[in-house]
């Protein structure tokens, strides 16, 4: 049952006045329940609560920790249908998409379950003694990973689930030995509610610490920034845009201790198509292309935002196909009316560029919040020289450019921000030259795919989500697969411990 309070630990509180209600997108409507935004108090009290949690959760076994996940993760399936129903009544999105998002993250809590069974995930380093080595005696070493403490997570716009409440970032972090406090988006505050609750449920079930788990609303940017400037909370994850990920950057880094910000934010994720792809499967390349501009509106971080080709007649032939079957495809609802606003003013700024056209876009859509998708093309000199055609419009939106010749292609690659994906368009006959794209795109994003689309994020230990800034805050790092957990663990080194003292999996 929603009841529109905030989860302070295991406790459901409202104690302020300002409250905001959802949207279902499809209906252009208010949704009915009330959601409180937390007050100064509230932030405050989740926060000591974490912090006092810290201090039991951060020591118990990596099995017990799994357990919880795996209680989570059954606590969400147990939701049933008031689970999808509310996602889809707040995101728009259809029925499939939100049981495919519930198994991913119930795969993604299991996974990290299944991580911390053994403390080998820890990279436990062992340097014995050598107390008669000469000049001067080693002295016995040993390393592990320890967590960081209480980590504010802020849930998703596009992902209600799987980016969200219990998502990646909650799942890794729990898992890491950290408490998390939510931060829920406004945009599906009902869907994380319910979440929370499974969460709550999960941890009274086995035995974790009061306050290992807070789920905050809040429509603004007051609660999620005191969160970040709270002294007792030392790591951030975040999803979501540029701007809104650098100001939670700056306020960590401005702190008297500053913290960690983990952001994954903007990405256009560049296509290299090669000539001899779209000789031999021009047309297979379009129809596959056009499914991956529209999927999910095209409200994913990976959509393929900027496609790079070569000039010839070949490539206007497909660029024309592309934007016929791309429009050919239903327009489709986007989360909300703010996003599909967004959507048409960066599209409008794109297009509006000089030397820009637009090939084809849906000229009329059924829905308030339905996407009228749209191919746009331009030329590889006015792309070099304009950096306003590099902004990412988040929707079934693509532009095409059209380099002169390779060596302008990689100077195009070389001068683009930092992408989350690049991928690779190509035949085995072009294998012996592409060694300087597939180097230029290394540079320049997380994850290489080639002979495929880049959305669809597989949750493995290979995945790598993130890549350098804008796409994310640390290219180090990836917010998806188990690697994940690496953001919220530092390493301790101990030097000549007594077996008694070192912590267990230390021990000889």
């Amino acid at each position: 049952m929603i009841t529109g309070k905030n989860y302070i630990g295991r406790s459901l509180k409202a104690g302020g006045d300002k409250t905001h209600k959802t949207i279902n997108p499809k209906l252009n409507l208010e949704n009915p329940t009330a959601f409180y935004e937390a007050t100064p108090d509230e932030v405050e009290e989740a926060v000591n609560l974490a912090w006092e949690a810290f201090k039991t959760y951060r020591n118990m076994p990596g099995s017990k920790r799994a357990a919880f996940l795996n209680a989570i993760a059954d606590e969400i399936l147990a939701l049933g249908d008031e689970l999808t129903t509310m996602f889809t009544t707040e995101s728009g999105l259809p029925e499939g998409r939100a049981i495919g998002e519930r198994g991913r993250t119930v795969n993604q809590l299991r996974s990290f379950a299944d991580l911390i069974a053994e403390e080998t995930w820890r990279d436990l380093t062992f340097d014995p003694a050598e107390p008669n080595r000469e000049p001067l005696p080693k002295q016995d070493l040993r390393r592990t990973s320890v967590p960081l403490g209480p980590v504010v997570v802020f849930a998703a716009s596009n992902f209600p689930l799987a980016f969200s409440t219990a998502g990646g970032d909650t799942a890794s972090a729990l898992a890491a030995g950290c408490p998390v406090i939510v931060k829920a988006h406004a945009m599906h505050s009902g869907t994380s509610e319910l979440v929370a609750s499974a969460v709550i449920k999960a941890a009274e079930k086995t035995g974790m610490p009061n306050g290992v788990f807070s789920n905050l609303t809040g429509r603004g940017r007051t609660v999620g920034q005191a969160l970040v400037k709270h002294p007792k909370v030392k790591a951030v994850g975040f999803t979501g845009s540029i701007s809104g990920g650098r100001t939670l950057f700056n306020l960590a880094a401005q702190r008297e201790e500053p913290i960690p910000v983990f952001a994954e934010m903007g990405s256009i994720n560049p296509v290299v198509i090669t000539s001899n792809a779209l000789e031999k499967r021009a047309e297979e390349i379009a129809q596959q292309y056009a499914g991956s501009i529209t999927l999910g509106a095209g409200q994913f971080c990976t959509n393929p935002g900027l496609i790079l080709t070569v000039e010839s007649d070949l490539t206007n032939s497909f660029i024309e196909t592309l934007a016929e079957k791309t429009t050919d495809l239903d327009a489709q609802c986007m989360l909300h009316p703010n996003i599909k606003k967004g959507y048409e003013e960066h599209g409008t700024l794109v297009a509006s560029q000089s030397g820009t056209e637009t090939v084809k876009k849906i000229e009329k859509v059924t829905g308030a919040n339905d996407a009228a998708s749209q191919i746009c093309k331009v030329s590889g000199d006015e792309f070099l020289k304009n950096p306003k055609l590099h902004t990412e419009v988040f929707g079934p939106f693509s532009l095409v450019v059209s380099a002169r010749d390779e060596a302008q292609l990689i100077e195009i690659i070389n001068g683009l921000e930092g992408q989350l994906t690049g991928t690779i368009m190509a035949e085995k006959e072009d294998y012996p030259t592409l060694g300087p794209i597939v180097e230029a795109l290394e540079y320049r994003v997380g994850r290489l795919v080639f002979n495929g689309v880049p959305t669809g994020v597989e949750v493995c230990p290979s995945m790598q989500h993130g890549g350098p800034y804008p796409a994310s805050t640390d290219s180090r790092f990836t917010a998806v697969g188990t690697s994940a957990i690496k953001r919220w663990v530092r390493p301790v080194s101990y030097q000549s411990f007594p077996q008694e003292l070192l912590p267990e999996a230390l021990k000889n």
